[in-house]
């Protein structure tokens, strides 16, 4: 006798249905057990933020990008942005200080991105947030700092379109003014150019670092001074 054909083709789909529901259990047992989570990053990097301001147009400041993916790959955290879009990301800057989510604000802005740098430093402080470190690079415009981050520094061609950053009556801060002129670089190079690059990121990580670092006790007037730490008077071991 053959075998009624509506009765194979039900043993079938039930065959089908089964082979369905063992990958269904497979698949929610990966789900239950998902592979492990990258590692968040260190706790001294998570806290650091760094601002990069691109010029006009966002076609000729493209080296800052290069500084941010170099910036990135040590764990950094960085945004690159316009220029126009300082007072938001100022805004921003502000909430994730006051959330815990960042320590440390660093600000890079090449031509009109150097020139907003005053304007973002200036809102921070009226929202009680610290700007640890600020670089511009040939800032085109007369550029004047009222208020400061913790150092400022404009590094510009003298004999180009950049000029020096001026410090109102009552700043504080520290500000180094750097003439690159006869360097070879020009105001659209300047962000790309290896040697500025690796300045900007070694005075990032120097600020990191001086963030990093405990504060120092300040001696109360008329204190007895020692004349050397416990460390120096402690006797050298072979």
């Amino acid at each position: 006798m053959r075998p009624n054909g509506r009765h194979t083709a039900g043993v079938s789909q039930l065959s089908t249905i089964r082979v369905w529901a063992i990958c269904m259990l497979l698949l929610s047992a990966v789900a239950i057990n998902p592979a492990p989570a990258r590692a968040a990053p260190s706790q001294a990097t998570a806290t650091t933020h760094v601002y990069l301001l691109r010029g006009v147009l966002n076609i000729f400041s493209l080296g800052l990008d290069t500084i941010g993916a170099r910036l990135q790959a040590q764990g950094i955290p960085v945004t690159v942005a316009n220029f126009v879009s300082w007072s938001s990301l100022a805004d921003e800057a502000a909430a994730n200080y006051r959330a815990g989510r960042i320590k440390t604000i660093v600000l890079v802005g090449h031509s009109s991105g150097a020139t907003a740098l005053p304007d973002m430093i200036a809102k921070l402080k009226q929202l009680g947030v610290p700007v640890k470190l600020a670089i511009g690079l040939d800032s085109v415009f007369k550029t004047k700092l009222t208020t400061g981050a913790e150092r400022y520094i404009n590094i510009y061609i003298g004999d180009g379109p950049g000029e020096p950053v001026r410090a109102a009556d009552g700043f504080r801060g520290k500000l180094d003014n750097v003439d690159v002129r006869g360097t070879g670089v020009g105001h659209i190079s300047i962000d790309k150019n290896e040697a500025i690059q690796r300045r900007v990121i070694a005075e990032i990580d120097a600020a990191i670092m001086r963030s990093r670092a405990p504060a120092t006790a300040v001696a109360e007037p008329g204190a007895p001074r020692q004349a050397r730490s416990a460390a120096a008077t402690a006797p050298a071991r072979n």
